[in-house]
């Protein structure tokens, strides 16, 4: 890998974490190209640019993550847990939280292992992706706005959350679908999704950094894990502004039709191989 590499691949994470097209899909196929083989480096670079993009979420949305963890604490100290819509929304994000690590734990080494080759698993994941955000598009009432948010609705993300857990899946399309399945609005759908996602992501982030920093080797590698980290923040925090505007005027499927296309190109190049 070159610095090149790093700044590329950097830059395919931050596009596609939170843009619903698959941020994993996206990376297996690119290291393909570049003839970048998996191996302990690969993996400790992809760990860490995608801790740069959900440092680029938690930038984006500090504010409400802060007036959300004051108000859940002022709730709980003045008997008054769910009253105010920030400190429910504490509430909601552990609901949300609660199915994805139940998985994340059971369903840990299936996952890891279900597939092979990049092609196939991203052609796989891309054609789901794409099937999920035409249903939900199509089913869309486009109604609701955060202010109405439920724990039926966080539970609902959370599953939808177990979804990313699989290789090549898309978790902001997977959690951005479950909000809209529940009848919010695009805009508020994506915002609720992200914001129920930032624990497990930062859990995710910080159980795999862990693993990272064990390994050898990792210091020598070093400014290639900043270029991409830096480079997936700012590309991060660029997709959600983006992402949060444009699906206030614009539909979902523009996304699926992308999806829909790579994801079949990929495949056919896997069996035409």
């Amino acid at each position: 890998m070159t610095l090149l590499h790093a700044f590329i691949l950097g830059i395919i994470q931050g596009l596609t974490e939170f843009i619903p097209v698959s941020s994993t899909a996206h990376l297996l196929v690119v290291e393909k190209l570049l003839g970048i083989p998996f191996d302990d480096k690969t993996f400790s670079f992809s760990v860490i640019i995608q801790l740069g993009t959900i440092f680029a979420l938690l930038l984006f949305f500090w504010k409400d993550i802060w007036q959300i963890a004051v108000a859940f604490f002022l709730g709980i100290k003045h008997r008054k847990p769910f009253e105010a819509l920030n400190s429910r929304l504490g509430w909601l994000v552990i609901v949300a939280t609660i199915p994805a690590l139940v998985a994340g734990f059971f369903l840990k080494d299936v996952v890891e292992n279900r597939f092979s080759d990049p092609f196939t698993q991203g052609g796989i994941r891309l054609l789901v992706t794409a099937v999920l955000l035409t249903i939900v598009e199509y089913l869309d009432t486009r109604k609701r706005a955060l202010e109405s948010a439920t724990w039926q609705d966080a539970l609902t993300v959370g599953l939808f959350q177990v979804l990313a857990l699989f290789p090549g899946a898309s978790r902001s399309g997977s959690t951005i679908a479950g909000g809209m399945i529940r009848g919010f609005d695009r805009p508020s759908a994506a915002r609720f999704a992200f914001l129920m996602s930032a624990p497990i992501l930062l859990a995710a982030g910080a159980y795999e950094s862990l693993k990272v920093i064990a390994m050898p080797g990792t210091m020598a590698f070093l400014p290639y894990l900043i270029m991409g980290f830096v480079t997936s923040a700012v590309v991060g925090w660029l997709a959600v502004k983006w992402l949060i505007g444009y699906l206030s005027k614009h539909s979902l499927y523009v996304f699926a039709i992308y999806c829909a296309i790579v994801g079949a190109t990929l495949l056919i190049v896997q069996t035409l191989k």
